[in-house]
């Protein structure tokens, strides 16, 4: 492991002042000890020798020596040896992505298997899989651009919407990319931290070049394009590249494989770091912990013959304090972690429940009893919070229960609280759709939902909560409803929003 001597500092130096009395307890214990000092001045040197009873060689190592070799150490340790830099972990401010997919008719070419708009679909959701968490939206565009799924780490929402896109959701035909980034660009006006727009599409209106390039030079994220197609006269290869040149955005073929993803994935990365560079306070990787396995040497050193007895005290102390219930309780790993710490590392591997247990923190306790599945838990966590994120986590856990009626009053709570927020929007107008539904057909179950529904569906009755036990629909009636009914919201939603043809 090499070491930077540039950068090596302490990142807190107070701690080598014990390094003094470290140094000075060696000598204060053999001036004290020694017989020959106490008496120099009252015997003659020449006499002292003579008059001395015991060994007169002077000692090695004394344990005096090991504790103030533990103190030094520890010393070292403490004060935090550094010469690397690292991010700060359970970073949260991950920059959002939002992906602008064309939906014009040219989009059901098959010259890519098995059509360019499948491709495409399956690419947004491969995208959002391998963001792990990270915000990521949706934006599709014809003649009109079209906000879908604002940028969000729950991919449910796209696994919801995705499947059902398709250039017959589209009132009007069209290549109208600047319609597309003018949507993204006004959701990602208010986020501070630098985000990425991805384009897919597999032609470009020239109509539209001055305004789609005014746009672009202004944005303050990263434009990226995928071309999506391979030959045919509906594959307008020429107008991307001319626009993509002109507007400086990096282009790229979607592929078959995941190379085009990890060339987004790596790029948008790049974008963010050097983005927060500027504004990133440095964070030093604490490297004092590679003195532990010395430290723990030196104190076994100890346990030597006629040494042990001095130690007992303290080893007896040790287990006195590790038999109380705190510690008893406690696990090693608390010594290191703060529970959040342990609860949000649990939460991105995808062990939702051990991450439950280990929050303190009521939103993320919350959002992992909710990825668990414990849904009637989730509930009681974001209850406690009365913020806009608590009312509408409040409103996406009711919509698991199907109890929808409630789930709209939650997100209007959160709208009230936040005008602005379009995830509460977007789910409100959703569970409108579904509650309609639900009472024009009470014999055939909406299985429809934002994530996956639980086997529960709660009223409210008298000011009391009535559960009752409901049949889980299948899996293929599931995805039979999935591709139908999304469809038909958004499809009447694009229309109230594009207005009559132009």
């Amino acid at each position: 492991m090499a070491i930077d001597l540039t950068a090596f500092h302490f990142l807190r130096p107070i701690w080598l002042l014990l390094l003094i009395p470290a140094l000075l307890l060696p000598f204060l214990w053999l001036r004290r000890n020694d017989v020959r000092a106490r008496w120099r001045n009252i015997i003659a040197p020449h006499l002292l020798e003579h008059l001395i009873i015991g060994d007169t060689k002077r000692r090695g190592m004394q344990p005096v020596h090991t504790l103030a070799l533990l103190i030094a150490l520890g010393a070292i340790a403490a004060a935090g040896p550094t010469w690397q830099q690292e991010r700060p972990p359970f970073d949260q401010d991950k920059a959002p992505l939002v992906v602008v997919l064309s939906l014009a008719r040219s989009m059901n070419s098959s010259d890519i298997a098995p059509t360019r708009i499948e491709r495409a679909r399956q690419k947004v959701l491969d995208l959002a899989a391998a963001r792990k968490g990270a915000r990521t939206g949706l934006v599709v565009f014809a003649s009109s651009g079209h906000l879908v799924v604002p940028p969000t780490e729950d991919a449910a929402m796209l696994q919801l919407y995705v499947p059902a896109l398709s250039p017959d959701l589209m009132p009007h035909d069209g290549e109208n990319a600047a319609a597309g980034l003018s949507i993204a660009e006004n959701m990602l006006q208010k986020d501070e931290a630098a985000g990425t727009i991805v384009f897919m599409s597999d032609g470009f209106d020239a109509s539209h070049s001055d305004e789609f390039i005014r746009i672009a030079k202004q944005s303050k994220h990263q434009l990226l394009w995928l071309a999506v197609g391979a030959s045919g006269a509906s594959f307008d290869a020429d107008a991307i590249r001319k626009i993509t040149q002109a507007a400086s955005i990096p282009l790229a073929s979607m592929r078959g494989d995941d190379d085009d993803i990890d060339w987004v994935q790596h790029r948008a990365q790049v974008y963010l770091e050097a983005a927060q560079d500027e504004k990133v306070v440095p964070r030093w990787k604490e490297t004092g912990y590679w003195l532990v396995m010395p430290i723990l040497l030196v104190a076994l050193y100890c346990f030597r013959r006629g040494w042990t007895v001095k130690w007992l005290p303290m080893f007896i102390i040790a287990i006195a304090s590790a038999s109380t219930p705190k510690l008893a309780h406690a696990e090693w790993i608390d010594w290191f972690a703060t529970h959040d710490q342990q609860g949000r590392y649990a939460f991105e591997h995808g062990d939702y429940q051990r991450a439950a247990s280990r929050f303190d923190n009521a939103m993320w306790k919350g959002r992992a009893q909710y990825q668990a599945g414990d849904y009637d838990a989730a509930l009681e966590s974001f209850s406690h919070i009365e913020t806009a994120e608590g009312y509408f986590y409040v409103g996406n856990t009711l919509a698991q229960l199907k109890d929808y009626a409630s789930a709209i009053a939650a997100y209007d709570h959160a709208l009230t609280k936040r005008a602005s927020f379009d995830e509460a929007r977007v789910n409100r107008e959703l569970m409108q759709r579904l509650l309609k539904d639900e009472e024009q057909n009470d014999s055939e179950p909406t299985t429809v939902k934002p994530d996956q529904v639980d086997n529960k569906k709660q009223k409210e009755k008298g000011g009391q909560r009535v559960t009752i036990n409901a049949a889980r629909p299948s899996e293929e009636a599931w995805m039979r409803n999935l591709n139908t009914s999304p469809a038909a919201f958004l499809h009447r939603r694009f229309e109230e929003e594009a207005g009559p043809s132009q």
